[in-house]
């Protein structure tokens, strides 16, 4: 951080100017160790796969396991921390993480590493929204979006060089290597938390709202695995029929218990705003479609094209490049065109990215790949930010911090649910799970799954013709 923001800040709080210069630091690793890891599984999968003598079409679960227990958790997060105080939580968190890494490296089987990337998904979920809840209480208003950005940076950093980073780990060390990088940085930011992050903590605490956790847990649970294991063939369909009615009547009574609850874990008011309910449903569709892509493409290129897990990742780089560049057109276009003209145009060019995909084969010519997956990226990013801003920016100071928080969680969610339909897909359009699958049939099945990942985005572009006509337009500097 800059010396005369720090002074400028000292001034103004009770925490010595050294301690403010190295907290967004802090915060900043633990953000990049969260997002490093959800990328940098990916190209690793088939190495894993087979190492543990399994198929890498059926390793979608140790990706959806941690997504799925972020998700999960994340809506404790506030609180547990508010209760037990932000260094312990954050400290922990850090701890169970390093322990859910060190649990990875050393699984023999699929199963077990499952087991351990939930671990993992437990510490993940605690460790951003506990270190940018520190920044919310510890920095005053005019400077959070000095702070946040600074924070932030390392998150798009993350999913940059995850690919090439795992890629390079699995080819020339070895898979375990991809988790037990975790346990260094790790400690020097236990050592960290311990040293500079104060345990703030609030005296009186609103009762948490326990049964709407474990109802929209347990909806979330139902649906995700009633959503893999369509195609699988694990259950009949009349078992993923009553998973499904499971997770919606969850979903039900959940409403009917916040609309009684004094404080409770989201609130419904929030969906009386018509933008905020919008950019959500968009979320979810948008997210069902490109939430499968992080792990069906690096599959797509080493176990369909053949190309080795650090060449890989290298390839998957302009996709990053790209989607950080995109960020800074973000405004300008809202601005110029509105939510509502930017968001159709831009999902409908998703699908039509993602459809693109379904093209490529051992003869497609590198370039033209590199293209593809360069404008990918500015147009993913772009969706995400424009559509995240629109769920966003209607919320009052009262609805903020329920409709942010449920926000984060359909986020994680929906692309654990974009994996699951990703590999679902695979299974129904590859009978017997491609194992052992002729060239032919992997190119159609890669195909035919990208093509429904493209209509699938498609119907997001719908949802975003019911923002208000010209919201934003002319506006979005104000944002």
């Amino acid at each position: 951080m800059k010396d005369s923001f720090v002074e400028e800040l000292t001034d103004s709080a009770s925490l010595d100017a050294r301690t403010l210069r190295i907290i967004p630091w802090i915060v900043a690793i633990s953000f990049f160790m969260q997002m490093l890891d959800t990328s940098i599984m990916n190209t690793a999968l088939p190495v894993i796969a087979k190492n543990l003598n399994e198929n890498p079409l059926n390793l979608h679960w140790v990706v959806i396991a941690y997504m799925l227990a972020v998700a999960l958790l994340m809506p404790v997060s506030g609180w547990v921390a508010d209760r037990f105080g932000m260094r312990t939580v954050l400290f922990g968190a850090i701890m169970l993480f390093m322990a859910g890494s060190l649990f990875c490296a050393t699984a023999s089987s699929l199963k077990i590493l499952i087991a351990a990337r939930v671990v993992q998904g437990m510490g993940g979920a605690f460790m951003v929204p506990v270190g940018r809840l520190a920044v919310l209480r510890i920095y005053p208003r005019q400077y959070l979006v000095q702070v946040l950005s600074f924070v932030t940076i390392p998150g798009m950093l993350g999913p940059l060089f995850g690919p090439t980073v795992g890629g390079f780990l699995v080819q020339y060390a070895t898979w375990h290597w991809i988790f037990l990088i975790n346990l260094p940085v790790g400690f020097i930011g236990c050592v960290a938390v311990l040293r500079y992050i104060p345990n703030l903590r609030r005296v009186k605490l609103p009762r948490f709202d326990i049964r709407g956790f474990v109802l929209f847990g347990t909806a979330m649970l139902l649906v995700s695995f009633a959503l893999d294991t369509v195609g699988q063939g694990n259950l009949a369909m009349s078992q993923v029929l009553a998973l499904t009615v499971g997770g919606i009547l969850c979903i039900g009574l959940y409403v009917i218990h916040a609309s009684v609850w004094p404080n409770p874990l989201f609130r419904l008011s929030i969906f009386r705003i018509r933008t905020f309910t919008v950019g959500l449903l968009g979320n979810i569709f948008a997210r069902l479609a490109a939430g499968g892509m992080p792990y069906l493409t690096p599959l797509l290129l080493q176990v369909l094209l053949g190309y080795s897990p650090f060449n890989a990742g290298l390839i998957m780089i302009p996709m990053s490049l790209m989607a950080i560049f995109s960020k800074t057109l973000a405004t300008r276009l809202l601005n110029s065109f509105g939510f509502r003209m930017v968001l159709f145009v831009n999902t409908v060019a998703l699908g039509s990215l993602i459809v693109l995909f379904s093209s490529f084969s051992p003869s497609t010519p590198l370039y033209i790949m590199v293209i593809i997956f360069s404008v990918f990226g500015a147009v993913n990013s772009l969706q995400f930010t424009a559509m995240n801003t629109l769920a966003l920016i209607g919320l009052s100071d009262e609805d903020s911090s329920s409709g942010n928080s449920l926000l984060s969680v359909v986020m994680q969610l929906s692309m654990s649910l974009g994996v699951a339909v990703a590999a679902s897909l695979m299974a129904v359009f590859l009978p017997g799970g491609a194992n052992p699958a002729a060239e032919p049939e992997l190119a159609a099945g890669f195909s035919a799954t990208y093509l429904c990942l493209g209509g699938i985005s498609v119907i997001a572009a719908l949802i975003f013709l019911c923002t208000p006509k010209d919201f934003g337009k002319g506006a979005a500097q104000r944002m």
